[in-house]
């Protein structure tokens, strides 16, 4: 079967018990993409975590990864032990997917586990396979915390607003914004962001920005060298967070205006 055509539900669960590789790492992706609720995908996912067999070179585990991201899209709260697990898990990138999905569940459960790998990222002695070699995934669990809300996570969280990776900054001053009253500060951290010479961490920017919808960078997000279409996605996270009762005012109409402008 060609990956590129449409999967049913029962095809995708049979696809993660099968032999084929590479179409149990497209049937996680797409059981998630379409937020498949059914108790038997779900189980399907939850045991994809456990898996063995799809390894890289560098002993990657890409079947967990997508399996993990998916639970996050899927949002049964059922799942958030196993995503806790996965935090422990010697692939990076699975620890990156389990905070991200952990993120998207919302549930308070997980903050003692992800302040952990916080304060002591030496805790799971498996780095990044690549530079900067991160002894953990610091911009999924400092974002983590800030949507979970965990207000105990300040003080730590602000000793990463100096980290040497700027994306890592940036994910600080995110959840800085989100954790604490001091909003503005952090905000204008995030557009300063929006003028790096590098585009990767641009865009990244108008994602923190978008997530957390800081009026006061309507604007420079507007104004910032990147696609159109990150612009518009960032700008719809700051209208949907500023719209009052009564729907319009001068400043969400301004932000309507500047995405008018984009299209």
């Amino acid at each position: 079967m060609n990956t590129g055509e449409q999967l049913t539900i029962e095809q995708a669960i049979a696809n993660l018990a099968g032999d084929d590789l590479g179409l149990r790492l497209y049937s996680a992706w797409w059981l998630g993409r379409f937020r498949v609720r059914e108790e038997r995908a779900i189980q399907a996912l939850v045991q994809a975590l456990q898996d063995e067999d799809d390894r890289t070179p560098n002993g990657g585990y890409p079947l967990r990864r997508n399996a993990a991201r998916a639970l996050g899209k899927v949002g049964d709260g059922r799942v958030v032990p196993h995503l806790m697990e996965c935090l422990y898990c010697e692939d990076f990138y699975v620890r990156e997917a389990a905070a991200q999905a952990l993120e998207m569940l919302k549930d308070p459960a997980c903050v003692p586990s992800l302040l952990q790998l916080l304060a002591e990222p030496e805790s799971v002695p498996h780095p990044a396979p690549e530079l900067p070699y991160l002894a953990q995934p610091f911009d999924a669990i400092i974002e983590a915390l800030g949507t979970l809300g965990a207000k105990e996570a300040v003080g730590l969280i602000s000793s990463y607003l100096e980290h040497e990776v700027p994306r890592i900054r940036f994910a600080a001053a995110r959840a800085l914004y989100q954790l604490t009253t001091d909003r503005e500060r952090y905000g204008e951290i995030l557009i300063a962001g929006l003028r790096s010479p590098d585009l990767q961490l641009r865009r990244a920017v108008l994602a923190d920005i978008g997530a957390i919808g800081y009026l006061g960078a309507a604007q420079p997000v507007a104004d910032t060298l990147a696609e159109n279409s990150l612009k518009l996605l960032a700008l719809k996270g700051i209208l949907e967070q500023n719209l009052p009762p009564d729907y319009l005012t001068a400043d969400t109409i301004g932000v309507m205006n500047l995405m008018d402008s984009l299209l």
